[in-house]
C-alpha cells in the first residue's frame, strides 16, 4: 500500500451530476431522518456517476493501474471496482455485526472518498467495514463533520501508508505495532495467502537482481541496478514491499 496522489480537480461528472445527487439525498434525509436510520427508507446510488469512465480512468492513472490497497495490477484480468473508502450504503464497525444505516450517503460521489480496488480487497474483505478508534465520533449524516472521526483504516490519499505498514520479506506488519496499520492489514486481507504467493514471486526477482549487483560483473550489475531502481518507483507493483526489502 502506497500513497495515492489524485488530481486536485475532481472529474466534471462528480462536480455536476454528482453534486446534484448529493444535495437531493441530503434533502431527503433531512425530511425523514428516522426512516433512514431505521432502514425503512434507503438511498439508491447511481454507479454511472461514481464509476463513470472519466472517474475510473482518473483513479487508475493516479494509482498507476494498481489496486489502491494491495498494489496488485488488475487491468489485465479485471475491470476493478470503484470503491468507497467510507461505505455509501451502510457501515460496520466490526466484522459480523449488523449493517448500520444509513451509510456515508453524502460521500457517494465525493472525489476524496473514491478509489479503484481489486475485487478481492473490495468485495471479499473490506465490504462495508469502516472501523473508528472512537465509535462515538462517527458522522451519521451530512450534517456532521467526518473530519472529527478517527479512522483506523488508512486513507492512502491522506496518510502515508509506508509510515504505518512495512514488510518482513513478503509479509506485511504494522510498524511498531501501531493499531491503524494492523487494522488496515486485517480489514483488507493484506496477509492472504494468494497475495503472499504473488509477492514471494516478485521478491524472488528482486533478490536475484540484488545478488547480481553484489557479484559486480559488468555490464550485468549496472543493468540490475537500473532495473531495481525502476522496481522501487510508485508505478511498479508491490513498490512498498520492494522498497522495504531493499532498505
Amino acid at each position: 500500500m502506497i500513497r495515492v496522489r489524485k488530481p486536485a480537480e475532481p472529474p466534471e461528472v462528480l462536480q455536476t451530476k454528482g453534486e446534484r445527487a448529493r444535495r437531493s439525498m441530503s434533502t431527503a434525509y433531512s425530511r425523514a431522518p428516522r426512516s433512514y436510520q431505521k432502514g425503512k427508507r434507503t438511498f439508491e446510488f447511481d454507479s454511472s456517476l461514481y464509476a463513470h469512465e472519466t472517474v475510473k480512468q482518473a483513479l487508475i492513472a493516479a494509482q498507476h493501474g494498481k489496486c489502491a490497497f494491495c498494489e496488485s495490477p488488475f487491468e489485465h484480468i479485471s475491470y476493478g471496482d470503484v470503491e468507497h473508502l467510507r461505505p455509501k450504503g451502510g457501515w460496520r464497525q466490526e466484522e459480523g455485526e449488523p449493517l448500520n444505516q444509513p451509510g456515508y450517503y453524502w460521500l457517494a460521489y465525493e472525489w476524496s472518498n473514491l478509489f479503484v480496488s481489486c475485487t478481492l480487497c473490495n468485495q471479499q474483505f473490506k465490504e462495508n467495514l469502516f472501523p473508528l478508534q472512537t465509535p462515538a465520533r462517527r458522522a451519521r449524516s451530512h450534517k456532521e463533520d467526518v473530519t472529527a472521526e478517527d479512522p483506523l483504516l488508512l486513507d492512502p490519499s491522506v496518510d502515508d501508508p509506508e509510515a504505518f505498514i512495512s514488510f518482513r520479506e513478503e509479509v506485511p506488519y504494522a510498524v511498531d505495532g501501531n493499531a491503524r496499520g494492523e487494522v488496515t492489514i486485517h480489514t483488507l486481507g493484506l496477509r492472504r495467502e494468494k497475495l503472499a504467493e504473488r509477492r514471494r514471486e516478485h521478491l524472488g526477482h528482486v533478490r536475484a537482481l540484488k545478488n547480481l549487483i553484489k557479484i559486480g560483473q559488468q555490464p550485468y550489475a549496472e543493468e540490475a541496478r537500473e532495473i531495481l531502481q525502476r522496481m522501487q518507483q510508485d508505478s511498479r507493483q508491490y513498490a512498498a514491499m520492494t522498497r522495504a526489502f531493499l532498505r
